[in-house]
């Protein structure tokens, strides 16, 4: 029988899928590898452009900063030297230039307003470009705007960005050969005047002496010709043979050698005259320490103030240093950039000359320089004040220095004289304090009247010249007074006598905490409206008076008072101002309001009229002012200060006119007592009332 193959459809074994997935798994893997490539190289050239990006706005910043701070070294330290070089410049040329032109036009605070760090994505190039504003000495200079290149480098894997440098960056539109031009056109300066318009301070003809040569001869000639001229001129005839010296001079040269007043132009072989102007100083010692002196800027004027030019004419000390802006003006002139050539190329800043401002003062000159004299270079100081309306009349320091020395150059054996002097010329002692003493006495007065805590008739029974209240807080100290001739003691005795002992008893019975209430109605610890520095007055070192000692002294001005003499026309002005306090003041336009009152008129009153009577009273300390043609009132003091070699005494006196109170006056002397004061004062305060009412 014959076999038949069957075959049945559908049987046959299914096909493999494995090729097909692995197909599939290497086209994914490749995708995510290339895909993942992609992700790291773009992530990788964000990173890199970020780092190149953070690199260059690092070193623009530095750039900055430093040129921000005129830290030209550093500065300069951030621009490519190949570019330098191109230039001519090392480093240090560089930066010696940059800091020629800025000191030269007075640049300090330099600011950055504003700067932009941009890439080009043409040429993958930085720009950078920022904004400067500065000060100059002719005033600020704003919006100056700056470009560079940014040029990146690498060496060994390390980014170096360094800035193109060319001349347009020490100021825009600087090529190479420019240069900076800065002209003054200096203005007058201001005059200080008294309160006639009389000059303190101003300028006014000279005539400059100098050297003619060809008239000075030779050999022994020359020699004896300039010893007379050192004479006559007080300089040294070692200083004329420098000048003559000099590379420059020929025998028809004029050789400047001093300046000399009008009126004091000697004829003498050699020595010629040329008219000139010069700042001077009409009352020159008499008032050094109020009104000052010019000179030039120098380098601590300059580190102080980088506005300033060296060599400019400022006001050094006093009152010119104080009203410097007000009487220097405003400077003319132009910062200007030009070429080789010298042509003008671009104006920066340019100003109108203004002159500076007169100064008015209260100041009497005529009776500023009298009192002056009266001291006789005795070392102290006066002062003189309208007690209503609070005027200063004048401000005395002795002895003093010549403003007019210095400002035309002192020199160095006049210095040293002024600096080896034991008597300290340039210490202004009218704002220095002391323990005022006795003079204080009137505070103390109008105090314990207006507290009630006695009264005018109220006396105390004190004997002998010491004394102490013996409790255990007092220890040993004692007090003392002169004079033991009145045993029932009120307030005028008080006064006349200058009882210490009296003014300690009435504090202790008033108590530490009361005394002190009452003394701070009054403005210790506060400052003046008063264009000169001076520390405030106080009545205790910490302003408390914490124990009986320190209360019992201070009500006599003894103990931690200290006040200048200023404070003690201020303090005392409510004597002679219906109880009201009198703001000081100095210059003529200023106004100033007194305070509410202070003391009632019966208290004002009483006290000024035993005032008087310390000076018409026999025994009175002040009596000595009998002698003025007119009514007055005093109040002496007597300061002891502690020293190595004893105590020393300094001398007060406190006088009013009392008839018209048109002044009152304090005078000081260092190392003397009251009755010297008297002395030295009463002659000069006979002249003073006439004065006043000229």
């Amino acid at each position: 029988m014959d076999e038949v193959n069957v075959q049945t459809r559908g049987s046959r074994k299914p096909k493999s899928t494995k090729g097909l997935w692995i197909t599939l798994a290497v086209i994914l893997l490749v995708v995510l590898s290339i895909g993942g490539w992609l992700f790291y190289s773009r992530w990788r050239a964000d990173q890199l452009a970020q780092q190149r990006q953070e690199a260059v706005e690092e070193t623009v910043n530095s750039m900055l900063a430093a040129k921000s701070d005129a830290a030209f070294d550093s500065y300069v330290s951030y621009m490519s030297p190949e570019t330098l070089e191109e230039f001519g410049y090392s480093p240090d040329e560089l930066a010696e230039r940059y800091e020629m032109i800025f000191q030269g036009i007075g640049a300090n605070d330099i600011r950055v307003n504003d700067y932009a760090v941009e890439l080009d994505e043409e040429t993958d190039k930085y720009t950078v470009r920022y904004m400067l504003s500065m000060e100059t000495a002719l005033g600020r200079l704003d919006s100056l705007q700056y470009e560079t290149a940014v040029i990146e480098t690498e060496t060994e894997d390390t980014q170096h960005v360094r800035l193109s440098w060319s001349p347009s960056l020490i100021l825009p539109d600087m090529e190479e050969g420019d240069s900076v031009r800065l002209s003054f056109n200096e203005p007058e300066r201001g005059s200080i005047v008294d309160r006639y318009g009389n000059m303190l301070a101003g300028e006014g003809d000279v005539f400059q002496a100098g050297l003619y040569p060809a008239a000075i001869g030779e050999g022994s000639d020359r020699e004896s010709r300039l010893e007379a001229i050192a004479e006559a001129f007080n300089v040294s005839a070692d200083r004329l043979q420098s000048l003559l010296s000099q590379s420059w001079v020929t025998e028809e040269s004029f050789v400047p050698f001093t300046i000399v007043e009008t009126g004091n132009t000697p004829e003498i072989q050699g020595v010629r005259y040329q008219q000139s102007s010069d700042r001077l100083y009409p009352l020159d010692r008499a008032a050094a320490h109020l009104i000052g002196y010019v000179g030039e800027a120098n380098a601590e004027d300059l580190e102080r103030d980088p506005s300033l030019v060296a060599g400019q004419i400022i006001g050094k000390t006093g009152l010119e240093a104080v009203f410097n802006d007000q009487l220097s003006g405003i400077t003319g002139g132009q910062i200007a950039i030009e070429n080789s050539e010298g042509e003008l190329k671009a104006v920066l800043i340019e100003n109108e000359t203004e002159d500076g401002q007169k100064v008015r003062l209260t100041i009497d000159s005529a009776v500023q320089e009298e009192l002056f004299e009266s001291f006789d270079e005795e070392p102290g100081s006066g002062a003189i004040m309208d007690p209503v309306s609070g005027e200063l009349l004048a401000l005395v320091s002795s002895p003093s220095y010549s403003p007019q020395a210095f400002a035309r150059g002192i020199t160095t054996e006049d210095y040293t004289a002024y600096v080896e002097d034991e008597n300290t010329p340039f210490v202004n002692r009218y704002t220095s304090r002391y323990a005022p003493g006795s003079t204080f006495k009137i505070l103390t007065s109008l105090l314990l009247l207006e507290e009630g805590e006695i009264t005018p008739d109220q006396t105390n029974r004190i004997e002998g010249l010491r004394w102490s209240p013996g409790t255990d807080g007092f220890g040993n100290h004692q007090i003392t007074r002169v004079s033991d001739s009145v045993t029932e003691v009120d307030l005028a005795a008080a006064l006349i006598y200058s009882d210490n002992i009296y003014f300690a008893m009435e504090a202790l019975e008033m108590g530490n905490e009361a005394f002190m209430e009452a003394l701070n109605q009054l403005p210790f610890g506060e400052d003046m409206n008063l264009p000169f520095d001076m520390r405030p007055a106080q009545f205790a070192n910490d302003g408390t008076i914490d124990r009986e000692t320190l209360l019992a002294d201070t009500a006599y001005g003894q103990g931690e008072v200290l006040m200048n003499s200023l404070h003690q026309l201020v303090f005392f002005s409510p004597l002679l101002n219906e109880g009201r306090l009198t703001q000081p003041s100095l210059l003529l336009s200023e106004e100033t309001e007194s305070t509410e009152s202070l003391f009632s008129e019966t208290t004002v009153d009483t006290v000024r009229d035993m005032l008087v009577q310390s000076v018409t009273d026999p025994n009175g300390t002040a009596r000595g002012l009998q002698a003025l043609n007119y009514r007055a009132g005093a109040k002496t003091g007597t300061a002891e200060i502690a020293g190595e070699e004893g105590n020393q005494t300094n001398g007060f006196l406190y006088v009013f006119d009392d008839e018209d109170r048109s002044y009152s006056f304090i005078g000081f002397l260092e190392g003397q007592r009251s009755g010297d004061v008297v002395d030295r004062f009463t002659p000069f305060l006979n002249d003073l009332k006439p004065m006043l009412s000229e």
